[in-house]
Formats: C-alpha cells, sequence, structure tokens
C-alpha cells in the first residue's frame, strides 16, 4: 500500500424518530444508518469512531441502558468494528490510531479493541464524556470509553486542523455544538481529492442544508456556526461532504469494499 485508501463501513442502523435527528419534525419512526471509517495508510491503519460496540448486537439494554427507549440499535455481530476488519484481513493488532469525533454511545464501537492504538480525541470531550451534563449523560456509555490501560492523546483547544500524521491526508476540524467536543475530519486522497467527514456535525443533509437543527445538541449556536465553518472549508477545498447519518444520503457513497482512493 503506497496511498491512502477511505474505506466506509456501518454498524447497522438506529431506531429512533424523526425528532431525535431533526428538531421538532414529529414523531414518526426513522431509522438512520450509524457509519464508521477505516483509513489505509502507509504509515499505518486508521478507524474513525468505529460505530456501535459490538455488544449491542446481542443485548442493547444491558450495554445501553434506558436510552435504549429513545435509540435502538439494530446490528449483527460481524457489523462490529473488529469483526468487520478481520473479514477485511486487518487485525486489530495492526490498527495505529483510534480517532474520534466524540465520544458518544454510536461513536465509541472502537474504543479499546485494538491493543496498539493511540486514542486522538479534543480534551474538551474527554473531560465531558466522563462528567456529563444530566440532559447528555443518555448519549455516554462509560464503559465503552472508560477503560484501563488505553493510550489516549488529548487534542487541546489550539489544535483545530490536527495533522494526524504530519501529510495531510487526515486533519481534525473542531466543530462544537453537537456535543462540547466535536470533530469533523477532512482527508485529502490522491485521486479522490478532499473529503469532508462531517459526522455529527451535520447528521443529515437538511442540517447541511441549514433546513433544520439536530435533534440533539449541547450548544444551537455553535452547532449552526460549526456547519458554517465546515461550508467555508468545503467550497475552498471542493470536498466531497459525507454527512453523518442520512439514510438517503449514505446509500450513495462508496462502501467496503469498495474504496475512494
Amino acid at each position: 500500500m503506497t496511498t491512502p485508501r477511505l474505506y466506509m463501513f456501518q454498524t447497522g442502523t438506529l431506531k429512533c424518530r424523526v425528532c431525535n435527528i431533526k428538531m421538532n419534525a414529529g414523531l414518526d419512526e426513522y431509522e438512520i444508518p450509524v457509519p464508521w471509517y477505516l483509513i489505509t495508510h502507509p504509515e499505518g491503519n486508521v478507524v474513525i469512531d468505529g460505530g456501535c460496540a459490538v455488544e449491542c448486537a446481542s443485548d442493547p439494554e444491558k450495554h445501553w441502558g434506558d436510552i435504549t427507549a429513545v435509540y435502538w440499535p439494530v446490528m449483527r455481530e460481524e457489523e462490529g468494528c473488529v469483526q468487520a476488519l478481520k473479514t477485511f484481513g486487518i487485525e486489530p493488532e495492526d490498527v495505529r490510531y483510534v480517532l474520534h469525533s466524540h465520544l458518544h454511545l454510536d461513536h465509541t464501537g472502537a474504543t479499546g479493541r485494538f491493543p496498539n492504538a493511540t486514542h486522538i480525541v479534543r480534551r474538551r470531550e474527554y473531560e465531558y464524556a466522563m462528567a456529563p451534563d444530566w440532559f447528555a449523560a443518555g448519549g455516554y456509555i462509560r464503559a465503552d470509553f472508560d477503560r484501563p490501560g488505553l493510550k489516549w492523546h488529548l487534542l487541546e483547544d489550539g489544535d483545530d486542523g490536527y495533522d494526524v500524521f504530519g501529510d495531510g491526508s487526515i486533519r481534525f476540524i473542531f466543530t462544537p455544538g453537537h456535543a462540547p467536543g466535536h470533530a469533523s475530519f477532512l482527508l485529502q486522497l490522491p485521486e479522490t481529492g478532499p473529503v469532508l467527514l462531517a459526522v455529527d456535525a451535520a447528521y443529515t443533509t437538511d442540517h447541511w442544508e441549514e433546513k433544520a437543527l439536530p435533534g440533539f445538541l449541547a450548544s444551537t449556536v455553535d452547532t449552526v456556526r460549526s456547519v458554517r465553518k465546515l461550508h467555508a472549508l468545503a467550497e475552498k477545498t471542493g470536498a466531497l461532504v459525507v454527512t453523518g447519518h442520512d439514510p438517503q444520503a449514505w446509500p450513495t457513497f462508496r462502501h467496503a469494499p469498495e474504496y475512494y482512493s
């Protein structure tokens, strides 16, 4: 492997209601994909988020508790990130970095699963996840990320644009609002060019197009300003934009084993 590749996976779906994704949009049932990403790079494999923890495939209520009354995960064990990568030929020991957009329950499936990995997240998000406000507590499953022996690299507020490998291929773009320390990712691929993974800074194209606020957020003002920030970045770079959980947009992208290079 001489150049980076981006692979898109998902750990099944989440069943919820429209208002959980689009603020004040009603109580109709809604089902969203739960994406995660692998980047194969000459200097090491990188997992972004990892989707839902594999425990959700067998006993969601035991692992997530009361939040399953709002968000119900639908996934198979083989969709867990470790098993998915094994069938792809990548062993847990082969992952160098796990990058965290934030530490909500549908984004921590890779935490603690890869013994040689450094876990990178914004310090503000890590500290908030350890002691969240009451309204956000259900979204953080401490058993996923509060594990002994993990190697953490905590990014400071001044680290916006943090370049993982120093070659511009993977950069953290801080986009708070949905969560206090949320990050999106700007990728640079040799053939595809720039790819902007908005993650939960924009769940859906409605958020991206400023037609709806997300159904859950820590700060409305920060949420709106982060979308504007990403718009400016996308316009400047011409990036392909990937929203976080859009059930219409997600199927239009290439999914593993297909890839972007």
